[in-house]
């Protein structure tokens, strides 16, 4: 994975998720899909606060607040069960399992909720690159979760400097997209019509 490489620093694996075996995998799967679907609406709800101009929500605030929301199950496995996280790699997979489950669930409600009849291309445009792209963007943030993270939320250790690179990075990945989403359709080259 060129680009996203696991730093050498980074905490060992919880000697204890050895043992969890395929019912803890699940678990943990499942706690990080959870966190990712309890996060997509409060997410919305946050984008849609007043004060954030139009300009600024596709393209600062939404990638922002949503790189941040989407691993919600993650941050809880190693608050709560870290012996269920494996390690950086496992911590990152949970996190890209996240942004699958949140980019399916914000497709779903586009093309249910936010689009009268949408066209077979534009359900098919949603169910892919936007997905593929929350999936990404989420991986990369979840390179930069870990122990040392929660330690900064929990008790004001200091602020992983991996953790503002690559949160940076998947955020910044997430406004490109955004902003290149609105060019394509404002020029008229993304029509769903």
């Amino acid at each position: 994975m060129e680009g996203i490489a696991i730093p050498a620093d980074s905490p060992p694996p919880d000697p204890r998720a050895r043992d969890v075996g395929p019912i803890g995998h699940l678990a943990a799967a499942a706690v990080a899909v959870a966190g990712a679907l309890v996060a997509a609406p409060l997410a919305v709800i946050e984008e849609l606060r007043p004060g954030l101009g139009l300009l600024l929500l596709p393209f600062v605030a939404a990638p922002t607040i949503e790189e941040i929301l989407k691993p919600a199950g993650v941050y809880l496995l190693l608050v709560r069960w870290p012996r269920l996280v494996r390690g950086q790699l496992h911590t990152a997979l949970l996190a890209a399992l996240a942004g699958l489950a949140f980019g399916l669930l914000e497709s779903a409600a586009f093309v249910t909720i936010a689009v009268d009849e949408p066209t077979r291309t534009f359900v098919a445009y949603r169910f892919t690159a936007p997905v593929a792209m929350h999936a990404t963007a989420s991986l990369i943030a979840g390179s930069g979760i870990g122990p040392d993270l929660i330690a900064w939320a929990k008790n004001g250790a200091p602020l992983p400097r991996r953790a503002v690179w690559r949160f940076g990075a998947a955020i910044a990945l997430h406004a490109a997209y955004n902003l290149t989403a609105v060019a394509l359709t404002l020029s008229g080259a993304l029509d769903f019509d």
